[in-house]
């Protein structure tokens, strides 16, 4: 990390974005003086009425910006909760993230934070998702209002590039610490998204034997999301492959301990040489599963 002024610290991400944490004695002192205790987070009893309230009044619905995935998900994606969106290669996942990225922050003017596993997030693809074009060799099309929407939107995307799951558990950290601090001083722009694309890059390999504490690790990144999701009132968005279940058929990657972690689960396919995709409910909090709906890939 380079120093910043104020005593701060901050790093550049890949796409040229900084991130901002607050120093390590600052953190101690704000969760020391003016945190409520683990037992006023984690141990409050809720009533009903109280797990209506927060249900109603602070676990808002993010649209994707994808009408029929919007519709399918009874909104989009629910704050609190980590959905997972899963497909074969080139079905879309991707350009699902990239949507939920470019929609978050314009909706619900809140910042979201991509995480990158593979090289996927494309700031040119962001701008042509706002600019609703396909071209942006074309300035003149792109006029004053996309423009300052497209400032307005990169503003508000934390983009950083994790390679492994050491990198990743490293990040969160210091993510729950940045989101502790800014609770406590109130910016008044908080984190409403986190995205992982993909979660399935890596964990795969520490699952396959090599990792004796594979899995462990891998349920212990599932509890940090969710735990992150609840308590900071984030919507976490993850990417997941697909992989051969016999038969000619395939389903979502991570096998059976990483199946019951997803609040909801969204398949998507991708029509040959088209981009109409369907998407499918796999599992959902609310919903029933099975239902599925057409959706289009500008």
């Amino acid at each position: 990390m380079a120093a910043a002024g104020g005593g701060r610290e901050a790093t550049t991400s890949g796409c040229g974005l900084k991130r901002r944490y607050a120093p390590h004695d600052q953190e101690e002192e704000t969760m020391n003086q003016d945190q409520p205790s683990k037992e006023d987070r984690c141990g409050r009893i809720w009533s009903g009425i109280d797990l209506l309230k927060d249900v109603t009044e602070n676990k808002h619905v993010l649209p994707t910006g994808l009408e029929g995935i919007d519709r399918l998900l009874g909104g989009g994606l629910r704050q609190g909760q980590l959905t997972e969106v899963t497909g074969p290669s080139s079905s879309g996942k991707t350009q699902v993230c990239l949507h939920s990225a470019s929609h978050a922050p314009v909706k619900h003017t809140g910042v979201v934070m991509y995480l990158d596993t593979s090289n996927s997030f494309s700031p040119s693809r962001i701008a042509t998702i706002i600019d609703g074009t396909n071209d942006l060799s074309d300035q003149k099309g792109f006029d004053l209002l996309s423009k300052e929407r497209l400032k307005t939107v990169m503003q508000s995307i934390i983009c950083e590039s994790v390679f492994d799951i050491f990198g990743m558990f490293e990040v969160l950290h210091q993510l729950e610490v940045s989101l502790l601090n800014e609770k406590v001083i109130g910016d008044g722009r908080r984190i409403c998204l986190l995205i992982i694309d993909s979660i399935s890059s890596l964990l795969a390999p520490i699952i396959g034997g090599k990792y004796p504490q594979g899995r462990s690790m891998m349920i212990s990144l599932a509890m940090i999301l969710k735990k992150l999701a609840y308590e900071h009132n984030l919507a976490v968005l993850v990417t997941n492959h697909m992989v051969s279940a016999g038969n000619g058929a395939v389903k979502p990657a991570l096998g059976e301990s990483w199946k019951s972690v997803p609040h909801v689960r969204l398949m998507i396919s991708r029509e040959h040489s088209s981009n109409i995709c369907t998407g499918t409910v796999l599992k959902h909090t609310l919903l029933a599963s099975g239902r599925t709906a057409k959706f289009v890939l500008p």
